[in-house]
């Protein structure tokens, strides 16, 4: 399954003016203007799962077992640690431990299209910007990703990145870019990381190399290997491999000279440290490395992309990034409007269960789980009613999420559906909620503001936290 390290070539993203230098270590300047007596708080961390093309809340969840059979579907309840909490059979895994998670059951997007109801939850607001078309994204005229508005508010020239995505981007069958995943109106000057890892596959829909065709068996990885060494993409163009620290240093300290006049130039040379400080880090350059990982923790978390990506992210929050967001699969992976039950049984869920749980006992048993928050959803539900193809198609008015960690109350549930699990009958949280909570776990303040590149303010607050505790 995988090759040797020097033989696999996938560049380290990072929108139109590559990663060197759009939201290298902007560490949470927060932390720096703590005082004495804050600083000796553990600071938070937050590892956003993201579940491409929306997973099935009826079937996972947020069961309703007396619905009808036309809603109810295929899959059984099962007791979980927690007594009256249940959720899908094929969730054991998760299950044995409800004691470390919520279940926030009643968030809403407000959009059924997969490009907005994105654009809503990745940059956590409901609106749209002028000029906004989901055909031409990634485009200025996008409200900045989450990730970049907390690039934005951490500017504190440190050496680690402040925010970090990975394995690949969101993308739909055609490959085109969802929506609100690059810097849009702030400006790529503070794109976070993006880890564009995944090795190559025609669909990549969901474990690969357990990947599949929605409505068929019989489709195959793509690839030799799950992962590509990451490369780092210059602002000038070309790239280098990750561990070429001499050569990198050569064309960082060349376009310098080519920048000196530029408004640019000072920027520069705080990218040449926050780069080498980055390929010098054991620690940080370890975490690009995990296929190497011992056979426990390969088996603990599985030999797949999703295993694999959230073990990069477990080691990245360790190594002291702030926010680091993980697609688990393409856009079309939890996208089930076909062979949903099929499809969920034999090759999603057992993946996801597998790896989030150990996930979230790593993170248990290292201590980092009191100050990590880990946020578990889609872009939306799905509808409760079963289709003519044994799926369920997008529901934007319910869905829900798994939190878990930095102070979350486990084995509690906060909101309700009806009984179709349609609507939202108690405790309604929308994106900007869910924004609200990342940047609060961040310690971001509440009067911060964002500026555009015309230099137009926004606030970044634009809902309440969620309360977890």
């Amino acid at each position: 399954m995988f090759q040797s390290h020097m033989s696999r070539r996938i560049a380290l993203q990072a929108g139109s003016i590559g990663m060197l230098g759009v939201g290298l270590g902007d560490v949470l300047a927060a932390r720096q203007r703590a005082t004495a007596a804050e600083r000796k708080i553990p600071p938070k961390s937050v590892l956003f799962v993201f579940l491409t093309g929306g997973l099935s809340h009826q079937d996972s969840f947020d069961m309703k077992p007396n619905a009808p059979d036309s809603v109810r579907g295929e899959f059984a309840p099962i007791n979980t640690q927690t007594p009256g909490i249940f959720v899908c059979e094929h969730l054991p895994r998760l299950a044995a431990m409800s004691s470390r998670y919520a279940l926030v059951r009643s968030i809403a997007t407000q959009s059924s299209a997969h490009g907005d109801a994105c654009h809503m939850l990745l940059t956590g607001r409901l609106d749209f910007p002028a000029g906004y078309n989901e055909a031409k994204a990634p485009s200025p005229n996008e409200w900045p990703s989450l990730l970049s508005q907390v690039t934005y508010a951490a500017r504190s020239g440190q050496d680690l990145p402040t925010a970090v995505v990975l394995p690949q981007p969101s993308v739909n069958e055609i490959n085109k870019v969802r929506p609100g995943q690059y810097a849009g109106k702030m400006g790529a000057k503070y794109e976070a990381w993006h880890v564009d890892i995944a090795a190559p596959c025609a669909l990549g829909n969901g474990a690969c190399p357990n990947c599949f065709r929605h409505d068929d068996d019989q489709y195959e990885h793509g690839s030799t290997t799950v992962f590509e060494t990451p490369m780092l993409t210059l602002p000038a163009g070309g790239s280098l491999r990750l561990n070429d620290r001499a050569r990198l240093l050569a064309e960082v300290e060349r376009q310098q000279l080519r920048l000196e006049r530029s408004a640019d130039a000072l920027r520069l040379d705080e990218h040449r440290r926050q780069a080498l400080s980055v390929l010098a880090d054991p620690q940080t350059r370890r975490a690009f490395d995990v296929e190497q990982a011992d056979a426990a923790t390969l088996g603990r978390y599985g030999k797949n992309k999703f295993g694999l990506s959230l073990l990069m992210a477990r080691r990245l929050i360790a190594a002291g990034v702030s926010l680091v967001q993980v697609n688990l699969g393409k856009n079309s992976s939890w996208d089930t409007h076909r062979r949903n039950f099929i499809n969920l049984k034999q090759n999603l869920l057992p993946y996801f269960d597998q790896s989030i749980a150990a996930l979230l006992d790593d993170l248990h048993e290292s201590g980092l789980l009191e100050t990590t928050l880990v946020i578990v959803m889609g872009e939306f539900g799905r509808t409760p009613k079963i289709n003519k193809d044994a799926g369920r198609d997008h529901w934007a008015p319910a869905n829900t999420a798994l939190i878990a960690g930095a102070g979350t109350r486990g084995g509690s549930v906060i909101g309700a559906t009806d009984e179709l699990a349609a609507y939202v009958t108690e405790n309604q949280q929308t994106p900007e909620n869910v924004a609200a909570t990342i940047f609060q776990t961040l310690g971001i303040p509440r009067e911060t503001q964002w500026v555009d590149f015309d230099g137009r303010p926004y606030e970044l607050y634009r809902g309440e936290p969620i309360v977890l505790t």
